[in-house]
């Protein structure tokens, strides 16, 4: 017997009211692969939910790992900063001390070291370099400027020439290590010296010397004195 358009609409209403019965027919149309299906989803979805929170959890770890990280390192870097900052600072203050040691060493046997440049070495005092500067000032051959500026110098050496007996003055600049700086400063005060009238000559002394500086003494005409060797500004005329 056929099975009429009336008698469907009839049926989907009795299902409508009789939910139990739609259960009923689902498991007779439906394979128990399909009707496990919501259940599979719903579990899967529960199982997906919760994979995606420990993905969370172990993101927000690993973000707190990385800060952590991030500090430390700021911290390393600027400890190794600070130390490096103490290193040199350390190594000026060696540096400062080494130089302040050399020049009371030629300070104090001016004669032995500067006597193989010039005869009569004689390195003035605090008092004759004060007389000498302050004449100067006062005769109006030196600015106060200048003063100041040549008043810095290390050692100021009187004597005469061993060429022709005339008297010189050594203006000296003593460093444990000679650089460039150190060339220009002895050139520049013992130009200003040369004003008073009185014959100047340039010299550094240390310990070693630059390349840098060595080519430059040459070009400024400036005396290299290392451990009591003189080095002329000619590269033939070496004293020793």
């Amino acid at each position: 017997m056929p099975f009429t358009v009336e008698e469907f609409g009839d049926l989907v209403r009795i299902l409508e009211e009789k939910p139990e019965w739609r259960v009923a027919l689902r498991r007779l149309v439906l394979t128990d692969e399909l009707l496990s299906l919501p259940e599979q989803v719903a579990s899967l979805r529960a199982d997906t939910d919760r994979r995606f929170q420990e993905l969370i959890e172990a993101q927000k770890q690993t973000e707190t790992q990385i800060a952590l990280l991030t500090e430390a390192q700021r911290q390393t870097d600027k400890q190794v900063a600070e130390l490096v900052q103490t290193v040199r600072a350390l190594v000026v203050d060696v540096g400062f001390l080494k130089g302040e040691v050399l020049e009371n060493r030629y300070r104090t046997k001016g004669y032995a070291y500067f006597g193989r440049m010039i005869r009569r070495a004689h390195v003035l005092s605090s008092d004759e370099l004060t007389s000498l500067f302050e004449d100067a000032r006062e005769r109006g051959i030196l600015s106060g400027a200048e003063v100041d500026q040549i008043s810095s110098v290390d050692l100021v050496v009187r004597g005469k020439r061993k060429e022709d007996g005339t008297e010189v003055y050594l203006v000296v600049e003593v460093s444990w290590g000679v650089g460039p700086s150190d060339v220009e400063r002895a050139a520049q005060r013992a130009s200003l010296l040369a004003k008073v009238g009185t014959p100047t000559i340039p010299v550094v002394v240390g310990e070693w010397v630059t390349t840098e500086a060595a080519q430059l003494a040459r070009v400024k005409h400036v005396w290299q004195v290392t451990d009591g060797r003189a080095v002329s500004p000619e590269p033939v005329a070496v004293l020793a």
